[in-house]
């Protein structure tokens, strides 16, 4: 239509010498002669503005607070959290305040059995395919994910399925039967991982693995995510019994769910939770007893060194021989008040890979695209990563380089380290800032999203704050504030991991050396200072 009244506006209005319309002498009256006049200065008005003679715009406002987050307690202790949201599906799970951190040395890998054995044989299921025909009927999905920290249960499916979930996750949590057949298969399985570690092109879970290990010597943090060919034998279905009849109980627990009616949810977690029986009420397993370890993660700093040909790592690709390192150094918990501060660092540090740094109009404006990606062309790729848990975390550089360089390749890192604590431009700090919150809202548009950030929020405090009280926390970080955590991190001792050739690795007392310093450049040799002079 618009199209069409401008053709309107050209036929209409009187030419004058010189090739100029009239507009004030158009033909055409009323509105049209508005439209005609905005059609003759679009090309001088601002895009800034509302264009002359449009109609001002009528903005949509939220007045539904039905979408709101709501938090039961049951009787035995477990926590109901739900929150609805519109669609035909939702997704429900179950979270567990357990994981690799809560294990004993000498049967560590349970929770990596436990990942594996989920949505197996049940009092009520005979085996897995039982479980996943009741949910094909709802066009239903399941996973487990374990962390270090946290154990988690989901289902997706359609809402009329709900009370069929439900009675599943019930019986996949509190009644598994981990027969000996399942034990064995999972074994295999486990087995098939370990080696697949060992050779995939991309070590970022083993480097995971070893910059943990280092930063939390034998304690809680770092020990170890994947079970260990030493534990394969160790682990029974009486050790496996024994660690969930400790820590998977009510009060650890957290029934999460999103697009269902809270009171629905509460009902259906009385009906199948509170007051079921579980498979490790048993008198030799009630015998054994245990204790939950409620020690705080202790950092210590360290390294971790794997020397590994990676020559033909990866045959037949692009994929060229690379060491890889991880320089990592102690943050925060995610209660801990400067938690937003180092997420807002994260975002401000950035990075990514080599094949996609520079180039006009690509946005690459993060420290570690402008200042190592772009500016070194032996650097393959350079990304900073943040992992937080309750009572510590790790603020790391996951950074990978050919072997002759990996010594210039820890000096451009500890150097960008000690950078943090420096100068702090408005124009990277509010796209920094900007970013954090655009990647959480957008983010948060996922369902299954939704549920884990439900779940885990009230897991670990009992409670959700909204997504716009945490945007508005991200707004209020000054560089002041950026500064001051990076200084709290350059206080702690580095952590190390690094993969490969080590021919031109540097010792753990220069990397320390080097964040003591300045600059953070490693120290010079003697002999180097005499050609230097």
């Amino acid at each position: 239509m618009a199209t069409r009244m401008v053709r309107v506006h050209a036929k209409n209005c009187i030419r004058l010498s010189g090739g100029k319309t009239d507009f004030k002498r158009c033909r055409i009256t009323g509105l049209r002669r508005s439209f005609c006049s905005s059609y003759g200065q679009a090309g001088k008005t601002s895009l800034c503005h509302p264009l002359p003679g449009t109609p001002s715009p009528v903005y949509a406002t939220v007045t539904d607070n039905s979408y709101e987050t709501h938090v039961t307690t049951l009787e035995n202790g477990m926590r109901v959290a739900s929150q609805n949201m519109f669609g035909q599906f939702c997704t429900v799970g179950v979270l567990i305040d357990s994981g690799s951190r809560f294990e004993l040395p000498y049967t560590s890998g349970i929770s990596h059995f436990l990942e594996k054995l989920a949505f197996g044989s049940t009092d009520k299921f005979k085996d897995r395919d039982e479980i996943l025909q009741r949910l094909e009927a709802y066009g239903g999905i399941c996973d487990c994910q374990t962390s270090r920290d946290t154990m988690v249960y989901g289902i997706s499916a359609d809402r009329e399925g709900l009370n069929e979930v439900i009675d599943i996750l019930s019986e996949v949590v509190l009644r598994p039967k981990i027969t000996s057949s399942e034990l064995d298969d999972v074994g295999i399985g486990i087995r098939f991982e370990l080696e697949d570690l060992e050779l995939r092109p991309d070590p970022e879970p083993l480097l995971t693995e070893m910059i943990h290990a280092a930063a939390f010597r034998n304690n809680t943090l770092g020990q170890p995510k994947f079970c260990t060919e030493e534990s394969l034998a160790k682990i029974s279905n009486e050790t496996i019994m024994q660690f969930l009849n400790v820590h998977h109980t009510p009060s650890r627990m957290v029934l999460a769910g999103v697009g269902m009616e809270h009171e629905a949810l509460v009902d259906l977690a009385k009906t199948h939770f509170l007051g079921s029986s579980v498979a490790w009420n048993t008198e030799k397993i009630q015998q054994l007893g245990g204790n939950i370890d409620r020690s705080m993660a202790q950092y210590t700093g360290g390294v971790q060194k794997v020397e590994r040909d990676m020559s033909n790592i990866a045959p037949g690709t692009p994929i060229p021989e690379l060491v890889h390192l991880v320089l990592g150094l102690e943050s925060c918990g995610h209660q801990d008040p400067d938690f937003v501060a180092f997420a807002v660092l994260n975002m401000l540090m950035g990075g990514g890979g080599s094949f996609s740094a520079g180039g006009p109009g690509k946005g690459m404006y993060t420290r570690l695209y402008l200042n190592v990606l772009n500016r070194y062309h032996w650097m393959y790729s350079a990304t900073a990563v943040h992992y937080s848990y309750e009572d510590s975390g790790i603020f790391c550089i996951h950074a990978s380089t050919p072997p002759s360089m990996l010594k210039d390749l820890v000096e451009v890192l500890t150097k960008e380290f000690v950078k943090m604590a420096g100068r702090v431009e408005d124009v990277e700090l509010d796209r920094a800032k900007t970013q954090l919150q655009s990647m959480l809202m957008m983010n948060l548009e996922a369902r299954p999203v939704v549920f884990e950030d439900i779940g885990r929020q009230v897991l670990a405090t009992g409670a959700r704050k909204h997504p716009e009280e945490f945007c508005e926390m991200i707004g209020k970080i000054s560089a002041e504030d950026i500064q001051r955590v990076a200084n709290r991190m350059l206080q702690s001792n580095p952590s190390v991991a690094v993969l490969g050739d080590l021919k031109y690795f540097p010792s753990y007392n220069d990397i320390q050396a080097a964040f003591a310093s300045n600059d953070g450049s490693l120290p010079r040799s003697k002999l180097a200072s005499i050609f230097k002079r």
